[in-house]
C-alpha cells in the first residue's frame, strides 16, 4: 500500500466538548467526523442533554488516530471533576470561541 493510500485509509477520532455558553453547560463526546456531529448537535438531532441544553458550541476537541486512545481519552474527560474541564478549555481556548466556526468558516 503507497503512503498516499495509507493516509486516505486512516482514521481519525475526536474527542470534544460543546457547551451553549462560556462556562456553561458541558458535554464530552467521540466521533470520526466532527464537522458532522456538531452540525447534528445545532440542528437538535442529538438527543438529550445536548439538546435540552442547547449545547451547540464547539470548545475543546483533541484528534486520534487510534481508536482505543480516543475511547480512553473520552472516558477519563467524562470522569473529570467540572472544575478540570473549565480549565482544560481556559488553557487552550480562553475566550471560548467556537472552534467550528474558526476552524471551517475562518472567523471568530
Amino acid at each position: 500500500m503507497t503512503d498516499t493510500k495509507k493516509i486516505k485509509n486512516m482514521k481519525q477520532y475526536f474527542v470534544y466538548i460543546i457547551t451553549n455558553k462560556k462556562q456553561g453547560a458541558l458535554c464530552v463526546g467521540i466521533t470520526t467526523d466532527l464537522v458532522r456531529r456538531v452540525f447534528k448537535h445545532r440542528a437538535g438531532y442529538v438527543e438529550s442533554f445536548p439538546k435540552r441544553y442547547r449545547l451547540k458550541l464547539l470548545v475543546y476537541c483533541e484528534m486520534f488516530s487510534d481508536m482505543k486512545d480516543a475511547v480512553d481519552r473520552e472516558r477519563s474527560l467524562k470522569s473529570w471533576s467540572r472544575d478540570w474541564k473549565l480549565g482544560l478549555i481556559d488553557g487552550s481556548n480562553k475566550d471560548w470561541n467556537d472552534l467550528l466556526d474558526e476552524t471551517v468558516f475562518g472567523h471568530k
